[in-house]
């Protein structure tokens, strides 16, 4: 199934659900540790980035330093999609809110501060109702 494309229906569409739980980013060399069950990845040539629930990188003794909600948005992105991104960024930016954008293949995920993160899907909820305007 291909995902949407188009901008007013991926907004209209987005859906943003909080997924329960503290998450965190830690780096490690190799692969992660046992125990840990990284729901991302990225390799870069510094280490290997994980986002673990918090409970896991405490129990690793993994460091971090930001602690976020995971915010996913229901709506089935195209990888080509263009704006989505930009969009759900500056609705979140113009509250102060930092973002971090993972895509997956079927939904894009955001990382927001944990203790602002109903707030991150509030505004999320607006937007989207904006874009059925």
């Amino acid at each position: 199934m291909a995902g949407e494309r188009d901008l007013t229906k991926l907004l209209g569409g987005m859906r943003p659900v909080l997924n329960g739980g503290r998450y965190v980013y830690g780096t490690v060399e190799g692969e992660a540790p046992a125990g840990v069950a990284p729901v991302v990845t990225v390799r870069e040539p510094e280490g290997l980035t994980v986002v673990v629930r918090q409970e896991e990188a405490d129990a690793a003794g993994l460091a971090y330093e930001y602690v976020a909600g995971w915010i996913t948005l229901q709506v089935h992105s195209a990888l080509e999609a263009v704006g989505l991104t930009a969009a759900v960024a500056q609705a979140l930016a113009q509250a102060d809110l930092s973002c971090n954008v993972v895509a997956g293949f079927h939904h894009d995920h955001l990382f927001v501060p944990y203790e602002r993160a109903e707030e991150a899907v509030s505004l999320l909820e607006a937007l989207a109702e904006g874009a059925g305007e």
